[in-house]
């Protein structure tokens, strides 16, 4: 049945929910159902069942799920006490949340480029915003947060190695790389804490809004335990501390069993099937992403770089004209983003995230995307770029 519908030739979604949908009907119908059928749709059974083989399958032992990524962020910088004062240290070039939560927090952000070949944070200018905020005296470095950008994870070997010299936390964004790995060891483990959203486009999405806080530390989940509901200690009417509304609820518990099942027995190794295949198709043509010996993408997005602002225009234009959709991301990297004007940070900050947010554009991926339309995506890549 799965791969019947994957070859019907329906319009060219970016990420095809619709058709994951269809393949999953049955499983997906009756799982809902079933949690409306017990009325248990708040902090119900199936959000410790959801918890329990989220946490098994990235070989942690505590999944707390909340209400969001960003929440999952959030919640992570309030069990480790950032504050005003503080320095964290995040990619320029990511979402949004991934700095906006440091300034919640009234922490001060600190913007650090990335390699222009993964997209992930460059660990030796890590170092040299590190030496830099501790040189100038203001803030107190206190956390790193690295970012699985696309799908990849991020090259924690030596941001631990800098972490560990500065006497910092890392917090592993994970909203789009559930799934990698690096050697045997998968995503959402390479930080102090790590986290992910289960946005409905990421890899592993739910049909709302909703993320995961994962960690070893007993005593980082029973705070999480406790922020994510309103601060409660003992019972939810006992509260000991100022906390948050981030439950997950019961329904989107349900569907995220499902689709683990399905990522887990076909999705992702389908997924990379798509990715090795536009790579072969695309790398003489135009710069392909790469992955780093012994590193595993989930491919949340498949990104290629063009030569400059123009030539992406006139690709996203010709893509379109054939109904053949694409994204920017991102088109607006984190020290130009408005809301940080109050930083006053200097033009040259992050040079390559800025290129790259001039010259990136992502194509449709996702496990169900058939070789049809796969072939129609290269031969418009390639008859625009070849022209």
């Amino acid at each position: 049945m799965r791969l019947y519908i994957r070859n019907i030739n329906l319009n060219m979604q970016f990420r095809d929910l619709k058709t994951q949908y269809n393949v999953l009907k049955d499983e997906m119908d009756k799982a809902i159902l079933d949690v409306v059928a017990s009325s248990a749709f708040v902090m119900g059974p199936k959000i410790k069942e959801m918890e329990t083989a989220f946490a098994e399958y990235v070989g942690v032992k505590h999944c707390i799920a909340c209400n969001s990524g960003t929440d999952a962020l959030l919640l992570a910088l309030k069990v480790w006490d950032v504050k005003p004062g503080d320095a964290v240290f995040v990619p320029s070039f990511t979402f949004f949340a991934s700095a906006e939560v440091i300034a919640m927090q009234g922490a001060t952000p600190v913007f650090v480029d990335v390699d222009k070949d993964t997209f992930n944070m460059d660990v030796a200018d890590l170092e040299c915003k590190i030496e830099q905020t501790k040189k100038a005296g203001k803030l107190t470095p206190r956390v790193v947060i690295a970012v699985d950008l696309f799908g990849l994870p991020a090259d924690f070997k030596v941001i631990r190695k800098v972490a560990d010299k500065h006497g910092l936390y890392i917090l592993e964004d994970g909203a789009q790389g559930f799934g990698g790995r690096i050697g045997d060891r998968k995503a959402c483990t390479f930080g102090d804490i790590s986290t992910t959203s289960f946005f409905p486009a990421k890899p592993v999405g739910c049909y709302g809004d909703g993320g995961a806080v994962f960690t070893d530390n007993d005593e980082w989940a029973e705070l999480i335990e406790s922020y994510h509901i309103h601060g409660k200690g003992s019972d939810r009417y006992d509260n000991v501390r100022i906390g948050m509304n981030s439950r997950l609820d019961s329904i989107q518990a349900a569907i995220l069993l499902v689709k683990l099942k399905a990522f887990k027995e076909y999705e992702l190794v389908d997924v990379n099937k798509v990715a090795a295949r536009y790579t072969e198709k695309l790398k003489d043509v135009v710069k392909t992403p790469i992955v780093p010996e012994g590193f595993y993408s989930s491919w949340a997005q498949y990104t290629l770089q063009l030569e400059d602002k123009e030539a992406r225009a006139g690709l996203q234009a010709a893509l379109k004209a054939l109904d053949i959709p694409t994204a920017i991301y991102y088109p607006i990297p984190m020290h130009r983003q408005t809301a940080f004007n109050y930083l006053n940070l200097d033009d040259n900050r992050c040079p390559i995230s800025d290129q790259l947010a001039d010259t990136v554009i992502s194509l449709p991926i996702h496990p169900y995307l058939s070789e049809t339309d796969q072939d129609r995506i290269c031969d418009a890549v390639c008859g625009f770029l070849k022209k």
